[in-house]
């Protein structure tokens, strides 16, 4: 958001220009409004608040920040809080809840009718990251009995009130998900046509458990190029739909943890501005003290052959080479392991045919590698033609090595029920850095000594 649009509503509102200022937000999107607030001070937090229509204001509302969120709410009056909890849709509300400390919890819960305060409870209860705990129940749904002229004046009489109405729930008399009807198909069907007779039926239909993982479901959505996903319980009857505003956040969530895994950070889901140093600090300090320590092997095994090092030049010189080659060369292949295991591509029983693939790139690659390594030695260095053949030696063993690591880690990791992002980078790099040194002291103290 530029300054200039801050600066502007500030303006107006010291201004006295309110019904300007109304005027002008009303034309903005209310994802801009949600990032004009976050920057604004509490007073006038609550004034741009008050000033917007209802129905904006609580589309507004669910795309704050949950501080601001938790700000706004001390602010406002409880009369205030009714209506923006009649005008917000049901999940952003769940997800406010989720977020906010519990006396603001227990304030919203308080002001909310019978219903919706049941409604909100159940879906608090389901375990965090799960497909109920994001779906949401105002969906159109459309029992099988109905005609088509009837299934549209039905949605016409609610739709105001539901997040999407694209796929139409087609259900029985005991709420089991028997079909879906997408709303162009019944726009062109005749009146009194049955529903049951247009829907898509059970050989087609997809759907989640509320107990699925959350992430399972941006898989289903992705792999289908889905709208929305049906959610059911244990007997198969229908209690939700999971729109794509939720799914691509999921996507978003699971993509960020991964890139977090797989730079050795403790993931957090607060805002990089927002959180504390000695939040960074602890959500790091594990993994770099884990990786440290385990350097000390490395370290080990340089000072075993530290005679030797001395003795032959041109080997000390060629470490640093060998390290960065056989550490990049692994992280290269679980990169491709750990995305193909993400979306599916995958699976563990395919280990066998991803190492055949992998041995053969490694050789190729090793070959050249080497190759061009014995030329730059011959050019550069003043090792002499065995040192150049020991490094190149390694070079091409290393590789190979590193990339049947770089495949099996992240396997094993699926296998033990670990998430394979925790195989890569920092991981791959330490391990490949001992093995490595390993195998060039092997062979210089086979060939040189």
């Amino acid at each position: 958001m530029s300054r200039d649009i801050l600066e502007n509503i500030s303006a107006m509102l010291s201004q006295g220009k309110l019904a300007e200022l109304r005027e002008e937000l009303c034309e903005m999107n209310v994802v801009d409004i949600a990032q004009a607030m976050e920057s604004l001070p509490s007073e006038e937090l609550l004034r741009v608040f008050r000033i917007l229509p209802k129905d904006i204001s609580a589309d507004v509302f669910s795309y704050l920040e949950s501080d601001s969120q938790t700000q706004l709410v001390s602010l406002i009056t409880d009369s205030e809080l009714e209506n923006l909890l009649d005008e917000m849709f049901l999940d952003d509300t769940v997800d406010f809840l989720e977020e906010v400390p519990a006396g603001v919890v227990r304030r919203v819960l308080k002001k909310a009718d019978s219903e919706t305060r049941k409604i909100i409870n159940r879906f608090l209860k389901y375990p965090e990251n799960s497909a109920g705990s994001i779906m949401t129940i105002e969906m159109v749904e459309l029992h099988d009995h109905l005609t088509v002229g009837q299934a549209i004046e039905s949605i016409r009489a609610t739709a105001v009130d539901k997040e999407t109405v694209y796929t139409c729930l087609c259900i029985d008399e005991k709420r089991h998900l028997i079909g879906t009807v997408a709303l162009h198909s019944l726009l062109v069907c005749k009146d009194d046509e049955l529903i049951s007779d247009v829907m898509d039926t059970d050989s087609q239909l997809i759907f989640v458990n509320t107990l699925d993982d959350q992430e399972q479901v941006a898989d289903m959505a992705r792999k289908y190029d889905l709208l929305s996903v049906p959610v059911v319980d244990n007997e198969g009857r229908l209690v939700g739909i999971i729109t794509i505003d939720d799914i691509v956040d999921v996507i978003e969530e699971e993509n960020t943890e991964d890139f977090e895994k797989m730079a050795m950070l403790r993931p957090s889901e607060d805002n990089y501005l927002k959180t504390g140093v000695l939040s960074l600090a602890k959500n790091r300090i594990i993994w770099l003290l884990v990786l440290m320590v385990s350097a000390t092997f490395t370290g080990k095994i340089i000072e075993n052959y530290e005679s030797m090092l001395a003795a032959v030049a041109g080997l000390t010189a060629a470490i640093p080479m060998l390290m960065g080659t056989s550490g990049n060369a692994g992280n290269q292949v679980s990169t491709l392991i750990i995305r193909g295991l993400a979306l599916g591509e995958l699976s563990p029983k395919d280990y066998f045919k991803i190492l055949f693939k992998e041995l053969r790139v490694a050789l190729i690659c090793g070959v050249i590698l080497a190759a061009v390594n014995m030329l730059r030695m011959f050019l550069f260095s003043s090792g002499g033609t065995y040192v150049a053949l020991v490094v190149s030696g390694s070079i091409l063993c290393a590789v190979t090595v590193s990339k049947i690591i770089g495949c099996t880690l992240p396997i094993v990791a699926k296998l033990i029920k670990l998430d394979p992002a925790l195989m890569a980078g920092s991981m791959i790099t330490t391990i490949m850095d001992m093995i490595t040194l390993a195998i060039y002291f092997a062979l210089a103290n086979a060939f040189l000594l």
